[in-house]
């Protein structure tokens, strides 16, 4: 690795910061036969987590592993081909009688999967391709139920089945997942009240049907002592107290802390140290390039909505926003059409909230706004 500090994927154990327990506790979960929704805020490490439990010996040599990401399917359509394919690319290292298998019984997409003349297989299905999901789904599940090797499926970002047009996909969903003794199931997702809702609320059909596991950020501990160690490693010094300042100004969301790291790493010579007063310019660096994507986002805002994710970011951790203090102190409209404009940006996901406290998504996107007021 040229930078160990990686801010996209996963890339193997020893890059990987801490997460001991919980890896434990999620192997401990699925080898006994559970399935887990996996909750926890955006860009907190529950893929990354997801990942490095499937690099687990007890794991890795004992199941069959498929990580999908729904994040942006829109339909059954949608769910279904990235079942389909995620599975099709995790046989083709198994070789070619794993995938034989997988196409004599998923029969409506064997026509879409060619081969090489060295056996390789490839995807060469659209997603209008998928004319009959529910049948396909049932071949899919029917698969898994026979497949040699139990299986481990994470569907990451699992809220998104409730924004389906079809009405019955968490039923569907249930009911098959139900009935497959051959595989377990991560759910994970990271709209914290969508998930409670499909997993606690009494009237939808995943209820109790999981073990629930909610996913926090690293120990600022842990993070100087992974941090120092790959500095030292590069022939690099990284100050203790510089760890801790990134830690909890991105109140250790494993994504920013990576971010920084992987920047300081950057501007840092080989034989020279990281201190304190590299912060801002690792920081500037990292906003400056979000900068043109940012201006783009708030573009396509109307006047209301710009103000009032203006505003949030102004004060980091926003409370009381329908309050007459608040719209006093941002120079706002009235609290109606405050919460007009707070819906549009929680649908957008342009801002979070959790119990009365708002904040921007994007904690960089909140301090290029403040930079800019």
């Amino acid at each position: 690795m040229i930078n160990p500090f990686t801010t996209y994927g996963y890339e193997s154990p020893e890059y990987f910061c801490d997460r001991v327990s919980e890896t434990a506790e999620l192997t401990r979960l699925l080898t006994n036969g559970n399935n887990v929704a996996l909750i926890s805020p955006r860009r907190i490490g529950k893929t990354g987590l997801i990942h490095h439990c499937f690099e687990q010996d007890s794991i890795k040599q004992q199941y069959v592993t498929i990580l999908i990401d729904i994040y942006a399917t829109k339909s059954l359509s949608d769910l279904v081909f990235l079942m389909g394919k995620a599975i099709v690319m995790r046989l083709k290292t198994r070789g070619q009688k794993a995938l034989d298998k997988f196409l004599s019984i998923v029969t409506s997409l064997r026509t879409g999967i060619s081969f090489d003349g060295m056996g390789n297989a490839s995807w060469n299905i659209n997603i209008g391709d998928i004319n009959a999901p529910e049948f396909t789904l049932d071949e899919i599940f029917s698969y898994l139920g026979q497949s040699e090797m139990p299986c481990i499926v994470a569907i990451d970002e699992f809220q998104t089945i409730s924004t389906y047009p079809e009405r019955n996909v968490e039923a569907l969903m249930r009911t098959y997942i139900q009935e497959c003794r051959n595989a377990a199931f991560i759910f994970s997702g990271s709209q914290r009240s969508m998930m409670n809702e499909i997993f606690i609320s009494p009237s939808r059909p995943f209820y109790q049907s999981v073990t629930i596991m909610h996913v926090g950020a690293i120990s600022v501990d842990k993070y100087v002592e992974f941090a120092k160690h790959h500095f030292d490693k590069a022939n690099k010094k990284i100050e203790g107290q510089v760890i801790i300042d990134i830690y909890n100004k991105f109140d250790g969301v494993t994504w920013y802390v990576q971010k920084m790291l992987n920047e300081l790493f950057s501007l840092t010579p080989a034989g020279e140290k990281c201190t304190k007063d590299d912060i801002d310019t690792a920081l500037s660096h990292v906003i400056h390039s979000h900068a043109d994507s940012y201006s783009d986002i708030i573009f396509q805002l109307n006047q209301s909505q710009t103000a009032i994710l203006q505003a949030i970011a102004s004060e980091g951790k926003a409370t009381g926003i329908t309050s007459s203090a608040f719209i006093k102190r941002h120079h706002l409209n009235s609290a109606s059409a405050v919460q007009k404009a707070v819906s549009a940006l929680l649908s957008k996901q342009l801002i979070t909230t959790k119990q009365g406290t708002y904040e921007l998504c994007d904690k960089f996107m909140s301090m290029w706004l403040t930079q800019r007021m």
